[in-house]
């Protein structure tokens, strides 16, 4: 008798199961949620200079205005011990510390916090604030020869330099030098940094959009000296991180700060302007590069520098150069990055660090050096895809990067383009995508009732991804149940820790937890069925019919038992007999509910060998000859990423990805004043995001490879494939159009009218 394996939901399409409470209003975010006791609010006193000590400070009018019930500075905020403190700490869980001392490292950091018992009174009461910086010229990074420190590391684990191969080689036929520079940019999620906190005696409790619980736990911990136990921290619904929320920012601390101050709860929300100068943003970089090929387009050289800045005193250095390390083969790889300290406020990691931005260098440059070779591009990038990561010499779990590049290619229509519409031209572009898969300890448990519900826990965020339906998806899949009879709780440091979300390493490691610990419970559901079937093998299926238990004794393949083999998908079937049903309560005596059973994954799960996830951009452009205005009219993706848990939510992420691509291809930039290392347009005013306006029609695929060498589920990182990529796709594709190539992002409509100009002359 078969299994009807077309009613198992792992890796269907199905809607958020967390859907209707979000559009109801009945998903709480950080701001919303309550204590017994109304919180005061409180509002940040901004600095107006970038560095410099705070010399004259008045509070007195602030604190006599209605409703305000105490100002906070350096003077009376309470002891903490000094930011980015003790140096054996990561980034995640040193010292926050902000308002325990007279110096002011940024522009816009907080001088102040005014609680009153409305936004409105504290507001104002903020106005009256007097002060005054003896301020200090800033450091900025305006040129890459400023840049002269190496970093001790690079995110993700990555050596700051690299070099292999031999840099004797006769693959120099043809030599670019090419200088492309990238802006500061920011994430500045649709949720703005948001905390409300209380002190319970010695208990502090934290609501707060963080995407990592534990490292949020710590933090609070160092930076309070406080012990671990007394904290708890929760942040069920997160509206969007892109690593601006991974830690905890000033909003968290000034919100703790208060609470302890007034023994009442106080709540913190970051304007948008704020969040631009008081949570993290991407430093602008310079990225140059030797590439070279041999007459029939085989890479020689691929040399990489990076020059970005680092905030002080916040140990963060991108690694920019990381797609230039792994997409091609090339008989000599050099990568090297610098940094320069400067006065400004946190960089840290935005969507994709280092590949997003290091992908719309390095995959431009691919092309010039494809076009001056004579060759498609496409081809040039096919020709030149590598058997073992380029540096380590490593094989890959597995690859399929030119599968994307062909299949995506055919279905994309390459080179295939539209008749141009006068004053018009049209232009095809394309890029590839490689981004690190990493497998994070993390932790989950899984419960079981006596009427056959299911309950996920785990302090695993869900920062608009869909981490509440994919965990339900797999323990419904395990136990061939249905997707309404699963509980998912997670954003709650009391729940087994996990790794959190971000660096696309959520669903594979949070995922892969949860369905050791389903494997867990169902071996306990096999255990109690022996006493009513001894000869039960251990081979049978477990299906969860309400509070009922179907028992099928199959015969499995012998591919099925192989270590990590999932067979929640499996055709499975049944031998001659009919399956037997068991109640709940007549196997388990009801004082053993609920079933409980946590799973773990740790390092020892994942292979050593390399671990990617890759992909394929491809794009349509018209530019208008007359104004230089770029617009998109297809982009287009292929992806491999493993086991793909949910299509509909991993689709929504590539979306996501590819129109943040077209926004770092041609609007958004941070601009400077140098005098102040202040931000010219630190709002959604003039910080220009893609809008619907500027996107056209978006699809894509998924080339579905499950990989149980990089998880236990099969699954690989997704999140961040959709804007690797997608930027040089489009810039390529304005080049293919007109010929113009710019190296200065964003491309905007100056910019092309300048290039074609001087292609005019030329």
């Amino acid at each position: 008798m078969k299994i009807d394996t077309a009613k198992n939901v792992l890796g269907k399409p199905i809607n958020r199961v967390d859907g209707v409470l979000k559009v109801t209003g009945h998903a709480r975010y950080a701001a919303e949620q309550q204590f017994d006791e109304k919180a005061l609010v409180g509002w940040l006193v901004s600095s107006d200079t970038a560095i410099g000590e705070i010399t004259h400070l008045s509070t007195q009018e602030a604190e006599k205005a209605e409703g305000v019930h105490a100002v906070l500075t350096y003077k009376n905020a309470g002891p903490l011990k000094p930011f980015s403190k003790p140096a054996s700490e990561s980034r995640f869980t040193q010292s926050r510390a902000v308002l325990n001392e007279p110096h002011i490292r940024h522009f816009g950091a907080p001088v102040a916090l005014v609680i009153a018992d409305t936004l409105e009174q504290a507001r104002y009461a903020a106005s009256l604030v007097e002060y005054t910086i003896d301020a200090k010229s800033p450091d900025l990074l305006l040129s890459s020869e400023q840049a002269t420190t190496v970093p001790d590391s690079l995110d993700g684990g990555f050596e700051a330099d690299v070099e292999s191969g031999n840099t004797d080689h006769d693959k120099k036929a043809v030599e670019i030098e090419a200088d492309y520079t990238t802006p500061s940019q920011i994430s500045a999620a649709m949720e703005p940094h948001a905390t409300i906190a209380n002190f319970d005696g010695d208990k502090l409790t934290v609501y707060t959009s963080v995407q990592i619980i534990a490292s949020a736990v710590e933090a609070l911990a160092v930076t309070f000296e406080l012990d671990e136990q007394n904290i708890e921290v929760k942040s069920p619904y997160v509206g969007g991180g892109f690593g601006s929320k991974l830690g905890l920012h000033y909003d968290a601390v000034l919100a703790c700060l208060g609470a302890r101050y007034l023994k009442r709860p106080v709540k913190v929300v970051l304007s948008r302007r704020q969040v631009f100068y008081n949570s993290p943003h991407r430093g602008n970089s310079f990225q140059q590069m030797h590439l070279s090929c041999d007459s029939d387009g085989l890479i020689g050289d691929i040399q990489h520098h990076s020059a970005m800045p680092r905030a002080k005193g916040y140990a963060f250095a991108e690694a920019t150069g990381a797609v230039a390390r792994v997409t091609y083969r090339a008989e000599h790889i050099k990568s090297t990055h610098r940094i320069k300290d400067a006065d400004i406020p946190l960089i840290d990691s935005t969507r994709s660090p280092g590949d997003a931005i290091g992908s719309l260098a390095f995959e431009s440059a691919i092309d010039e050096l494809a076009l001056k070779a004579g060759i498609d591009p496409l081809t040039f990038r096919i020709k030149n895809l590598p058997q073992v990561h380029p540096v380590s010499g490593k094989r890959f779990t597995t690859h399929r990067l030119g599968d994307c590049l062909q299949e995506g290619a055919q279905k994309f229509g390459w080179q295939h383009k539209p008749a141009p519409k006068p004053g018009k031209l049209i232009g095809h572009g394309v890029a590839s995508a490689m981004r690190m898969n990493v497998l994070v300890p993390s932790a989950a448990s899984i419960s079981l009732d006596s009427n056959g519900k299911l309950t996920v826990r785990s302090d695993m965020t869900d920062i608009g991804t869909g981490s509440y339906t994919i965990l339900a998806q797999i323990a419904a899949g395990a136990l061939h149940s249905q997707i309404d009879s699963v509980n998912v709780q997670l954003g709650d440091s009391s729940l087994p820790p996990s790794c959190g979300s971000g660096g696309s390493f959520g669903a594979a490691s949070t995922g892969s937890a949860l369905m050791k610990a389903c494997e867990l419970l169902k071996q306990s559901l096999k255990k109690a069925l022996k006493q009513k079937l001894p000869n039960l093998t251990s081979e049978c299926e477990l299906v969860l019919e309400g509070n009922t238990l179907v028992v099928y004794e199959t015969d499995v393949d012998t591919h099925t038992k192989e270590k990590g083999v999932d067979k929640t998908n499996l055709d499975t079937h049944a031998n001659t007999s009919e399956p037997q049903r068991f109640l709940l309560s007549e196997l388990i005596d009801e004082s053993e509910f609920p079933l409980t059973e946590i799973g773990e994954v740790s390092e020892d799960d994942t292979s050593e060998d390399e671990q990617y996830s890759c992909g394929a951009h491809f794009v349509e452009v018209e530019v208008d000859t007359h104004t230089g205005e770029v617009r998109l009219k297809r982009q287009y993706g292929i992806f491999s990423a493993g086991k793909i848990l949910n299509e509909k939510t991993a689709s929504s992420q590539i979306k996501g990805g590819m129109v943040w691509g077209a926004g770092y291809a041609l609007t958004e930039a941070i601009h400077h004043h140098t005098d102040s290392a202040s931000f010219i347009n630190p709002d959604f005013g003039e910080y220009h995001i893609a809008v619907n306006r500027d996107i056209a029609e978006v699809t894509l695929d998924f080339l579905e490879t499950p990989d149980y060498e990089a998880s236990p589920i099969g699954a690989k990182g997704i999140g961040e494939l959709g804007i690797t990529g997608a930027g040089a796709a489009i810039a390529n594709a304005i080049t293919d159009a007109t010929g113009v190539r710019i190296r200065e992002f964003p491309i905007t409509m100056d910019k092309v009218m300048e290039g074609l100009k001087s292609q005019r002359h030329s």
